[in-house]
């Protein structure tokens, strides 16, 4: 996503202070949530507001740099997809013990399928032959594949609990063993090696943008830094209020439930999403791997304890056991990333392969 060094969009405060107004107006009773006056609205917003969200959190990352500015990006997701999930499990609807499953696992395979495929694809068509840094993608690939097995696949196995759940005893050491594993590869990415995440820079590519290069301005940075919260803040608001109207809406089109969370990963991974395609064209393939990788990881390694934690606590039921073919779909994706991801150079091929897989993952999701 482009910013802006030395100046503010007008659409990045503007929306989050529309979608604060058209909160307040469905919280007073004014606007009806399931009213056409509200949802038209209400979706744009949303849409535009977790764009603010990410943009915000783009420029306080570009203030402090990589690999910082990945994480900083990274967390704002984790965030907005924690609360639109804890936002559709507080709606009463059937079936909300398996919303967050449904769109941790389809983050996942969104990530390291749709959005990896295409910054493969299109890097590969602008510049044929892209590098990165093997050390980067091995850690995480490492990471990934032992916390999407302890919160996918194991509960399937698991005997305490219900079917595909864990016990809240197990549920909590599991949660624990995701955030203390994943707060080791943050301590990895940032601190002792730092450099695996840091691209090179290649003196013989064509300058980037002035733009693209400078630092944002003090005050440039210090209206993200105020923004983002009202942003993240609104992006709540709306998702709890267009909650009954989504799930009425593919209730209606008789879709599967698993619908839903496919959506709400849509939602917030399309702004990472495109600006991870922009970096690729771009060849800065290493900034686009950070990005995906680590979106990966924050899905599972921080929505899924913070969730886990707060169904403990208020006693609700959570199912994050996978089905069989949901379960193949994962062996083969993190299979194929090892393999393609595993070289340091990628080429159209590798992107070919994941967009298949994904394609494939669309499918089963409308058609189980």
């Amino acid at each position: 996503m482009h910013i802006n060094p030395k100046a503010m969009p007008t659409w990045s405060w503007l929306v989050p202070v529309l979608a604060a107004g058209l909160s307040a107006l469905e919280i007073s009773g004014i606007l009806h949530d399931r009213s056409l006056a509200f949802i038209i609205p209400a979706v744009a917003l949303l849409g535009g507001a977790i764009f603010a969200s990410v943009m915000h959190a783009g420029v306080i990352g570009a203030k402090i740099g990589e690999p910082y500015g990945s994480l900083v990006l990274a967390g704002c997701v984790t965030l907005i997809e924690v609360a639109l999930i804890i936002s559709i499990m507080n709606s009463g609807l059937e079936g909300t013990d398996e919303v967050a499953r449904d769109t941790v696992f389809s983050a996942v395979m969104i990530v390291l399928n749709g959005i990896v495929g295409l910054c493969l694809v299109f890097g590969a068509k602008i510049h044929r032959e892209q590098s990165f840094k093997l050390d980067a993608a091995s850690a995480a690939l490492a990471v990934l594949g032992t916390l999407s097995t302890l919160a996918f696949v194991l509960p399937v196995f698991a005997v305490s609990g219900r079917d595909k759940q864990y016990s809240w005893a197990q549920l909590l050491v599991v949660s624990l063993c995701c955030l203390v594993l994943y707060g080791v590869f943050l301590f990895i990415q940032t601190v002792r090696h730092r450099n695996y995440f840091i691209d090179e820079p290649d003196t013989e590519l064509e300058p980037l943008a002035h733009s693209d290069l400078e630092t944002p301005t003090g005050r440039v940075t210090l209206s993200s830094a105020i923004l983002l919260p009202l942003a993240l803040l609104t992006v709540i608001l709306l998702a709890e209020a267009l909650s009954h109207p989504l799930d009425d809406a593919i209730a209606a089109a008789n879709l599967p439930p698993a619908l839903v969370g496919v959506v709400i990963a849509t939602l917030v991974l399309l702004p990472e999403g495109i600006s991870s395609v922009q970096a690729a064209m771009q060849n800065k393939i290493q900034h686009s791997i950070n990005l995906v990788l680590g979106s990966a990881l924050a899905s599972i390694g921080m929505s899924i304890p913070v969730i886990s934690l707060y169904t403990i606590f208020t006693g609700n039921q959570l199912t994050l056991g996978l089905d069989a073919e949901n379960m193949v779909m994962l062996i083969l994706t993190l299979f194929v990333s090892t393999i393609t991801l595993g070289t340091g150079r990628t080429t159209v091929l590798q992107g070919a392969v994941h967009l298949v897989i994904f394609a494939v993952f669309v499918l089963l999701t409308l058609v189980p």
